[in-house]
């Protein structure tokens, strides 16, 4: 490994691995002792980073930040480019990931991931991460026949929208098959029958009788299990795998790029921006955080979240608990919403049903590897220089960031296993104030409720109309403003987001105008970036709730793509696993459908 760089080696967020490669994280996605992967160290940006990426495509761009975590004696620079540019020629826009202004006065700004084959976010990085699979696959089964290829069991858990992302991104990939498990009747009817209807031979879905929460337990245990492992060679799908994490954070400085030479950024002292990210899972923001870790400025993430508020809960109280009332915090939103598609109904197992189902989770897998930095950081850390390699092998004037000693690195290890420990056996775990502090400095959470997700839809729809109107009454605007002219229409996930950059506002709004307010903070003047996670289409259960009393609103008409039309009657295929079955029913379900192999051959 002595042409890799710290930052394209890999470790094991509970100590087990060190010094991994990049093509045996990508492949294994989980660590042999239940760990997450990360990077040795976080990458500084080189020299010249702002004028020189600025210009670059979406694409291009990717190829920057990708080549400082992949060594090219894994992936060649010319493999590297065409594996991305793949990637992105499915997206409908020419950006791949648009940044649209909602509302200029508030400097409210939409980052839209909707653009790619199943119009949620998952896109950017799945679309990637099925290339990355196909690439290693061929390499390692170039000259082999029969059982003598290598076969990839690709087992992933979806809340709605992982599934079809992950689907369409591997459908009809050779020697590879896909094991997609959803929970019963809890993801919305068009997410449902993007999944179920792709009848390719190497594409099974799973029913699983319960939680998301469930089905994600069933894959670690899957991944837990060492007989599946070696004869079917399973491969992580969720954002569990780094190559997700990793796609995910082109998108950040993509979006910085179009806010800074937008009009609406003046350049005067004190602009800034946060990033605010729905988010259940973690993957997500955990993208960010890595971005900003690298050097792109950015003041703060905002985790914006639903009533199933864990996160919310750690970063106010310093408890991580599945159970909302063992950790000294007021009791958490409930919801009076009653909407049977989209769900609003309390499980048994401690999630709530709301109105934003991709949110519906009660353990944020990503979470782990936040803790191990956190651990990290608060340890004794040797912080080293060195040159990062490009990918066409030349050394720029880069250093890695927080490469930490190895008895340090040890140390986070053994700190974040016995947290999960304590979340598996306890049902949670709490960390220490020097811990959670730096989690505080570069977070803010926000906690929305469904009635606040409903009222936001409507208000944003109204806001368009009104803004339209006014700008072709007046013959002085002449034209419409840019990007306002038409009425905005937010899925419930980023509306969750949008209600969050609107509570923000208010607070910084109503702070400066107390006397201890400092001039500083007056003349702050900040741009909020909302991901925008999904297409309202695919939630038309609380879309058509918000919008029912709008005049001249037709969902089909305004809404719903051509791609959706007609799909929930197409023919499917999903096989039920009911939860007394557990993993082990999903276990022979894989052994069912794809042949073992008998040696056992390990990655």
């Amino acid at each position: 490994m002595g042409d890799h760089t710290p930052s394209q080696r890999y470790l094991s967020t509970r100590g087990g691995s060190y010094g991994m490669p990049f093509e045996v994280v990508v492949l294994k996605g989980l660590a042999s002792d239940g760990g997450l992967f990360i990077p040795e160290a976080i990458p500084i940006l080189p020299f010249n980073w702002q004028e020189d990426w600025k210009p670059l495509s979406f694409p291009d761009l990717a190829y920057e930040i990708l080549s400082l975590y992949i060594s090219p004696s894994e992936i060649p620079p010319a493999d590297l480019k065409s594996i991305i540019q793949r990637s992105y020629s499915t997206f409908r826009h020419p950006a791949s990931t648009p940044l649209v202004t909602l509302d200029e006065e508030r400097r409210i700004h939409l980052l839209e991931l909707f653009h790619g084959p199943t119009f949620a976010f998952k896109d950017v990085a799945l679309q990637f991460l099925g290339n990355l699979f196909e690439y290693f696959l061929v390499r390692r089964n170039e000259g082999k026949n029969g059982s003598a290829r290598h076969h990839l069991t690709v087992i992933g858990a979806t809340s709605g929208d992982t599934g079809s992302a992950a689907i369409y991104g591997l459908r009809g990939k050779k020697d590879v098959s896909v094991f997609i498990l959803h929970p019963k009747g809890r993801v919305s009817p068009i997410q449902e029958a993007q999944m179920t209807t792709v009848l390719d031979e190497n594409v099974h879905n799973v029913a699983v009788e319960g939680t998301f929460d469930d089905c994600q337990d069933i894959v670690k245990q899957m991944f837990a299990d060492e007989e599946i492992n070696q004869t079917h060679n399973l491969g992580a799908v969720n954002s569990i795998n780094w190559a997700r994490i990793l796609a995910q954070m082109t998108y950040y400085f993509y979006s910085y790029f179009r806010l800074i030479e937008s009009k609406e950024w003046v350049g005067k002292e004190g602009e800034e921006v946060q990033f605010v990210v729905p988010t259940g899972n973690f993957g997500d923001i955990l993208a960010g955080y890595f971005a900003r870790r690298m050097g792109l400025p950015s003041s703060r993430l905002v985790i914006a979240t639903n009533a199933n508020d864990i996160l919310h809960r750690f970063w106010r109280t310093g408890f991580y608990t599945k159970n909302p009332f063992s950790a000294p915090e007021p009791p958490p939103l409930t919801t009076t919403i009653s909407l049977p598609q989209d769900g609003s109904q309390t499980h048994p197992e401690g999630v709530l049903e709301t109105l934003s189902p991709a949110m519906d989770i009660l353990v944020s897998s990503n979470f782990e590897r936040l803790l191990w930095y956190l651990a990290a950081e608060t340890s004794s850390l040797s912080i080293t220089n060195s040159p990062v390699t490009g990918q066409n092998g030349e050394t720029t004037n880069t250093q890695s960031r927080s490469e930490t000693s190895k008895s340090a690195q040890e140390a986070a290890g053994r700190r974040v296993a016995g947290w999960l420990t304590d979340l598996k056996i306890k049902g949670g775990f709490s960390v220490d104030k020097y811990i959670l502090q730096p989690a505080q400095r570069d977070f803010s959470t926000e906690r929305v409720s469904d009635e606040e997700t409903i009222s936001t839809i409507r208000d944003f729809y109204r806001f368009g109309r009104e803004r339209q109107l006014k700008s072709t009454q007046d013959p002085i605007n002449g034209t419409v403003p840019s990007l306002s002219k038409f009425s905005y229409l937010l899925d419930p996930h980023t509306a969750v987001g949008i209600t969050a950059c609107t509570r923000l506002i208010a607070a910084e709004k109503k702070s400066n105008t107390l006397p201890t307010a400092r001039e500083s903070d007056k003349a702050r003047r900040t741009h909020y970036v909302c991901l925008a996670t999904a297409h309202p289409a695919k939630f038309a259960a609380a879309v058509q709730l918000a919008l029912k009393d709008e005049e001249g609103f037709e969902f089909e008409r305004d809404v719903l793509p051509d791609e959706f039309r007609g799909l929930e009657g197409k023919e499917r295929r999903v096989t039920d696993v009911r939860k007394g079955e557990g993993w082990k029913g999903v276990r022979e379900v894989v052994r069912g459908r794809v042949p073992g192999k008998g040696d056992g051959e390990m990655i």
